[in-house]
This record gives structure tokens, C-alpha cells and sequence, in this order.
């Protein structure tokens, strides 16, 4: 049988045995992949997505500078670490404990971002993993300093109050490290079954011990009411009567005033009266009151007794008719 010695389509075999155009292939693709994995890690460019910070480091060394989002040149020398300096949020649960040592579940959450201006002294200070490192040890125990503060029972209408004051500790702290801390919330508290229990028992005896003190309350409330009513009465009556006492005095004096000052005109008429009487004034007065006759009998002890009769009848007209002339001369 005639074999023949021209090579085929795989060509001259190579070194190991390999053909020269397999390994061809094979040192191309080795090429390529170790000037990817050059150029990835020394690449000239970079670019830093939106919400990232880049911190470029020299062989390790950080350097003094950032780069914001966007394209950029760079050397091969030097590498850049992407930070994210958007705001994130973390969100923890813990137990703490109260004053009166009562054990308290808390769920905390907080929102923060890294300074875009001082993220690489962040990164050389703590590195990438600073919220694990310095930011979730300082929320447990401000949480738990702050809790610490309070009674259980205070504690169960405090939320806004406790987030306040983690939030003022916490801040400061985060910002020495270039973090800033933009809210604190306290989302749930929680408190043992136990605990739960006593504190609905209270709640029900202080109901009871309100309702108690109110219906009381109304009760005294309006036995006041009807005392003072009768107060109020006594009073506007004693009030009537010492008005009509007072009224009836006046009465009495203003009558004894008016006696006297009538006792005082008749004395004064009387004593003018008896200053302006004269014996011929009486006379007039008494031929005033005299009717015109004379009496039937005139007498005495030493005188006859005589009957005047009808003779004595004209000379009393003639008296009377003469002291009426000298009335009207």
C-alpha cells in the first residue's frame, strides 16, 4: 500500500508535538487576555458612574484628590477606587435596655452618605468597609446610652425623642470621619410579654381610678353647686331684710322729724298767736263765734235771777248790727 508523506491540513507539527497553527491560536488568545487584564489594570482611562466618588491611589498611596462622575485619563501607575456618596440607608436590630432594667427590643434605621470632598481620607482612615467598622458600633451604643435614659414606660412614647438625641450623638462622631448622618428613626419598640402585661393592668387601674375621681368629682361638683345656691339665697335674703329694716328706720325717723318739725311750727304759731292777741282782738273773736242771742237766764250770787225773754231779743240784733258796721268802717 503506497503512503504518502506531504502533510495534511494541520501543517508541520510543532514543538510537543502541536501544530504550528493550533498553537498559533492558542499564543494569540494568551495575548489578548493578558493585555485585557493589562489594560484593566493599568488602564489610561477610567470612568466613574454617577453617585461614586473615584480615590485614586499610586501603588497604594492615596492620593490628595478625587474624581467626580464621568470620563477620565489617567496614568497606568495609578488606580481608582469607587465609593458610593449616595445616600444609604441601614437599618439595625438590637436590644437594649432601660433604666428600670427592663429588657427593650429596638429596630433603629439611619440614613448617611459619604462627603463627596473627604471620601479618600475616609478610605485611607477606616477603608471600604466603614460602615461595619466604625459607623454600626457607635449606632448600637448611642441607641443603647440614649434608651438607658428612660423608664420602660416613658420609653413607649418617646420615639421622636430618642431619635433626637441618638441623632445628636451620633452626628458629630460620623462627621469626624467625613460621614454625615442625615436622619435617625426609631421604628419599633418592643417589650416583653410580661412587661406588656403589667403595663395594661396599670393602664386599666388608672382608667378606673380616673373614672372613679371624675364621677366623684361631679358629685362634690354639684353638691357645691347646691350649696352655694343656698348660700346665695340666705344670703339675698338677709340682704332683703336688712334693706327693708334699714328702709323702715329711715320711715320712722323721717316720720319723728316730721313730727317734731310739725310740734315746732305749732309752737312757733302758737307763740305768735299768743304775741298778737289783744283784748279787743279776743272781743272780735268772740262776737265772731256768738250766734246773736242772749242767754235766758243771767245771774249770779248777788244778782236776781232774770228772764230775759223776747224783750232781750232786739237789743242783741242791735249789738250784733253794730259790730258788723265796725267790721265794714
Amino acid at each position: 500500500m503506497y503512503t504518502s508523506n506531504t502533510p495534511g491540513k494541520t501543517g508541520k507539527p510543532g514543538p510537543f508535538g502541536i501544530p504550528r497553527k493550533t498553537l498559533a491560536i492558542v499564543l494569540a488568545v494568551v495575548v489578548i487576555a493578558a493585555l485585557v487584564v493589562f489594560l484593566t489594570a493599568f488602564s489610561p482611562f477610567v470612568t466613574v458612574p454617577a453617585g461614586h466618588t473615584g480615590v485614586v491611589t499610586t501603588f497604594g498611596r492615596v492620593e490628595d484628590y478625587t474624581l467626580g462622575e464621568g470620563f477620565h485619563l489617567k496614568s497606568p501607575l495609578k488606580q481608582v477606587v469607587l465609593m458610593d456618596t449616595r445616600t444609604q440607608r441601614a437599618s439595625l436590630t438590637m436590644q437594649a435596655f432601660s433604666s428600670d432594667i427592663q429588657q427593650v427590643d429596638v429596630v433603629c434605621s439611619v440614613n448617611y452618605a459619604v462627603e463627596r470632598e473627604t471620601c479618600q481620607r475616609l478610605y485611607q482612615r477606616v477603608g471600604m468597609n466603614y460602615y461595619a467598622n466604625i459607623m454600626e458600633p457607635r449606632i448600637l451604643e448611642n441607641v443603647k446610652t440614649v434608651f438607658a435614659r428612660y423608664t420602660a414606660e416613658n420609653l413607649m412614647d418617646a420615639r421622636n425623642t430618642l431619635s433626637q438625641q441618638i441623632m445628636e450623638l451620633l452626628g458629630p462622631e460620623m462627621a469626624e470621619y467625613g460621614i454625615t448622618v442625615t436622619s435617625v428613626a426609631i421604628e419599633n419598640v418592643d417589650f416583653t410579654d410580661a412587661f406588656t402585661d403589667a403595663v395594661e393592668q396599670k393602664q386599666v387601674a388608672e382608667q378606673t381610678r380616673l373614672r372613679v375621681e371624675t364621677e366623684q368629682a361631679q358629685q362634690t361638683a354639684v353638691e357645691e353647686a347646691t350649696a352655694e345656691r343656698r348660700i346665695i339665697a340666705a344670703n339675698a335674703e338677709a340682704e332683703e331684710r336688712a334693706i327693708l329694716a334699714e328702709a323702715d328706720a329711715n320711715v320712722a325717723r323721717i316720720n319723728a322729724d316730721a313730727e317734731k318739725y310739725r310740734g315746732e311750727q305749732q309752737a312757733a304759731a302758737n307763740e305768735a298767736l299768743a304775741a298778737s292777741l289783744t283784748e279787743e282782738l279776743i272781743a272780735y273773736y268772740q262776737a265772731q263765734q256768738w250766734n246773736g242771742q242772749l242767754p235766758s237766764v243771767y245771774g249770779g250770787a248777788s244778782l236776781p235771777i232774770l228772764e230775759m225773754g223776747e224783750v232781750a231779743q232786739p237789743a242783741a240784733e242791735e249789738t250784733a248790727a253794730s259790730v258788723t258796721e265796725d267790721e265794714n268802717g
